[in-house]
């Protein structure tokens, strides 16, 4: 009885005194054995940790940038606006005069005038330039982005591509529409009153320098009624559409003006231009990458309310026979031409000035009705010009307009309007000094002859 209670005893003794199992499912110690030291050591337990820790803290990291991901995707909007937009340039003059508006970038755009004296005056712009901007408009706070790009260039200017990017909250999207709406208007206002020059840069139109002051239309002085008659054939058109369109007429009317060098012709079409609110996009088709496809794109693409302007419209292809028989040959064809100007891929609405110095190198072809329909001689000074221009600077003197007429007479010489104006600038408050040196006033190109003369079209 004693022996099997000892034996009881010690077998309980050995029991107690054993180390207690690990449990079966424990993972680490399944792996490393019973026996390992690992994780008695404080730096394998220490790293574990940390390796914890930061795979909880890459998980956070993940969820918080999808989640705000996903708010900004419902919370903010954004609008986009790249620089070969025409808003571009609209929303750039605008940010510069917003008074809330906070920018650590800002780049410089210098206006250059020259005046007639030959003195400058120089205007810097300071607008937003790369990089962000935060700006506060009708309550509704707004990231504006500038973006370069370094990869992707205009072809034309070689310039980079840039964007604008304007950020705000979803609920606040309304303010996209007025702020655009607003940085046009103030566009225009900045032009109202001007007239704007278009000249061709690659596939489209873009101002020309800054906005011309309109001239006024008597400040050109043609010969009597011709200027009238003009004016009265082009508001007879613009008020007729309908008729056009009744017949099955195309809506485009073509005017060709030609005359000696400095009668007028281009003074003329601007200040026409001043009068009916138009613009003027000028093109130039001796340009060496003028294409014909180029050139129906353009023509077919002109601003709303603007004259198209083809200036010397016999020296291109003349230059170009004779570029040709040195190698070079151009990318506009004469049959191009025509195509752009009446063919079926021809724009409506639209009102083609052309000039010229030498009609009659002019193919019938171009100047037949319907690409030409209404044909003017601008010519030398006649009298009336001369009068009417002396009494425009020396108003009140006219028997010296008188005795300075005479003096033209004497000398039987044919003049320009430009000559009698540079004669007049260099006199200004001398008239008697304008009659002496109008003595001396070199010959201009005469006029047209009869035969050369192309027949005049007036009317609808």
């Amino acid at each position: 009885m004693a022996d099997a209670t000892t034996a009881a005893a010690t077998a309980g003794s050995s029991a107690a005194s054993a180390p207690a199992a690990a449990p079966s499912g424990n993972f680490l110690t399944s792996m490393l054995g019973e026996n390992s030291g690992f994780l008695e050591n404080p730096l394998f337990t220490g790293g574990m940790g940390l390796m914890v820790l930061g795979a909880v803290v890459a998980l956070g990291r993940t969820g918080i940038v999808q989640g705000s991901q996903f708010l900004q995707r419902q919370l903010l909007v954004d609008l986009e606006i790249a620089s070969k937009d025409r808003s571009y340039a609209w929303f750039l003059e605008w940010m510069s005069h917003h008074p809330q508006r906070s920018s650590r970038h800002l780049a410089v755009q210098t206006t250059v005038k020259q005046h007639a004296s030959g003195s400058f005056t120089t205007q810097f712009s300071l607008v937003p330039g790369p990089g962000r901007h935060l700006i506060r408009y009708k309550g509704a706070f707004m990231l504006v982005k500038r973006e370069r790009s370094n990869r992707l260039l205009d072809m034309n200017s070689g310039s980079p591509f840039e964007t604008i990017t304007l950020t705000t909250l979803y609920r606040d999207r309304y303010v996209f529409q007025e702020l655009l709406a607003e940085a046009q208007q103030r566009a225009q206002k900045m032009q109202a009153g001007k007239t704007v020059i278009y000249t061709s840069f690659g596939p489209e139109w873009r101002p020309f320098g800054q906005p011309r002051r309109k001239r006024e239309l008597d400040s050109v002085i043609l010969d009597k009624g011709v200027s009238e008659s003009i004016v009265e054939d082009v508001n007879d058109f613009l008020k007729n559409s309908q008729w056009y369109h009744d017949r099955g007429i195309p809506y485009r009317r073509g005017y060709l003006l030609y005359g000696p060098p400095g009668s007028g012709k281009s003074s003329f079409i601007q200040a026409l231009a001043g009068e009916l609110d138009y613009n003027i996009c000028i093109l130039n088709l001796a340009e060496a990458t003028l294409t014909d496809d180029r050139l129906n794109h353009l023509m077919n693409h002109v601003p709303e309310r603007t004259f198209l302007l083809l200036e010397d419209i016999d020296s291109a292809f003349n230059e170009r026979k004779q570029s040709a028989d040195q190698g070079y040959h151009s990318g506009v064809t004469f049959s191009g031409l025509l195509n752009a100007l009446d063919g079926v891929a021809s724009a409506e609405e639209r009102i083609i000035f052309m000039t010229t110095n030498h009609p009659e190198r002019l193919d019938p072809a171009l100047i037949r009705p319907g690409r030409v329909d209404f044909k003017e001689c601008i010519d030398n000074a006649t009298e009336y010009q001369a009068e009417k221009m002396f009494m425009r600077f020396f108003p009140g003197e006219e028997k010296l307009c008188n005795e300075f007429i005479q003096t033209l007479k004497a000398n039987n010489k044919l003049v320009s309007t430009a000559q009698m104006q540079g004669l007049f600038v260099m006199n200004k408050t001398d008239p008697v000094g304008a009659i002496h040196m109008a003595q001396y006033l070199p010959e201009n190109e005469g006029t047209p002859s009869p035969a050369s003369e192309p027949p005049v079209h007036k009317g609808v």
